[in-house]
């Protein structure tokens, strides 16, 4: 059997993960740097583990001995990622993760010669948002071939994790991106707003710097990209005030505080909620006076995360994926998305733009 190791795997995320990979037989080794609850969680699942940090390349390459494929589950993944993927490389080992973070996809992106010299996957942007959106966008540029602008966004009242408070702590700075004539563009968090029926009726929405702003691009080829999510009132505030407090936010102490604060707070929803969530995910392709509209409807966010890692690194374990830099919709085809975690979709529509 093809050995597949977990980094991060207590985590919110990686704990799913875990458990669902054991149930599916996979018996993966889990991985962190806590060895004490690393152990715990290998005696209630009955697996292996092993415990390192990432704090030197040469020791992760050593762990890496017997093992097939990485699926990092550890973020903030700007804190993790590099390591691994150098580690990977030079042990000639597939790497996946869940990250939604553009400037990490885009160093991955950069290393796609090394790995295919290496015989190896990089597939980061393996969870939520990524697969659905990244999936979405490729079924509409197979509808409308001619786009040169493309519109991705995603509706869920799902609260984040720990983990996912980190990482957004970890970017204060960065404020928003899209992608304008292929380029990645830095602009203002909550940049443009619009009223979008993700599925369930018009609701309020704005730009945000999701993981798709880069992994679509490489997909499509669409040189205009940008991303939207579902934005009550109190979230629009908040991003119209980042603008001015993002500075204080993002130094070190500050933003230290706020970790430790976010470490308070539940860690993330129990069973019974996960399994009644949902998310509704919609696009939108232009081309001169064209447009095509499409949407697709999925479960609760951590439940999706979870079915589009596995799913992705059972590809890889499979050897189903070329060598290089590779995302979900060029790898698999649009149609991958709806073999994941019942999803129903596409459901589309077209017309003027």
């Amino acid at each position: 059997m093809s050995e597949l190791l977990l980094y991060g795997s207590y985590g919110y995320n990686g704990r799913l993960i875990a458990e669902e990979a054991a149930d599916r037989g996979l018996e993966p080794i889990l991985a962190g740097r806590d060895g004490d609850r690393l152990a715990e969680q290998a005696t209630e699942l009955g697996l292996d583990y092993r415990q390192f940090d990432l704090a030197s390349i040469s020791p992760v390459v050593e762990e890496l001995a017997g093992v097939d494929c990485v699926l990092n589950c550890a973020g903030p993944f700007s804190n993790t990622a590099d390591t691994l993927v150098e580690a990977c490389i030079e042990s000639e080992t597939d790497y996946v993760d869940i990250t939604g973070e553009i400037p990490v996809i885009e160093r991955i992106k950069r290393r796609d010669e090394e790995a295919e010299e290496a015989g190896i996957t990089l597939f980061p942007a393996a969870g939520l948002s990524s697969v659905p959106m990244d999936c979405l966008g490729a079924h509409l540029v197979e509808r409308l071939p001619e786009a040169t602008h493309l519109a991705l966004g995603a509706e869920t009242f799902r609260p984040p994790s720990v983990g996912s408070i980190t990482t957004l702590l970890e970017g204060l700075e960065d404020g928003g991106a899209v992608r304008n004539e292929g380029r990645l563009e830095h602009v203002p968090a909550g940049w443009k707003s619009r009223r979008i029926d993700f599925g369930r009726g018009a609701r309020p929405a704005v730009t945000m710097p999701l993981g798709e702003v880069s992994t679509s691009y490489y997909t499509t080829g669409v040189p205009n990209i940008e991303v939207y999510t579902f934005a009550p009132p109190p979230s629009r505030l908040a991003l119209r005030a980042h603008r001015y407090v993002a500075p204080l936010l993002a130094t070190t102490p500050v933003r230290e505080g706020l970790k430790r604060l976010a470490q308070i707070a539940r860690e993330g929803p129990s069973k019974r909620a996960r399994e009644r969530g949902s998310t509704y995910f919609w696009g939108e392709a232009r081309a001169d006076g064209e447009r095509a509209v499409s949407r697709l409807r999925m479960s609760d966010p951590y439940v999706v995360t979870g079915a589009c890692g596995l799913a992705v690194a059972e590809r890889v374990l499979d050897g189903d994926v070329a060598a290089g830099y590779q995302t979900p919709g060029r790898a698999f085809g649009p149609e991958f998305v709806l073999g994941i975690d019942e999803a129903e979709g596409f459901f589309d529509e077209d017309g003027p733009s």
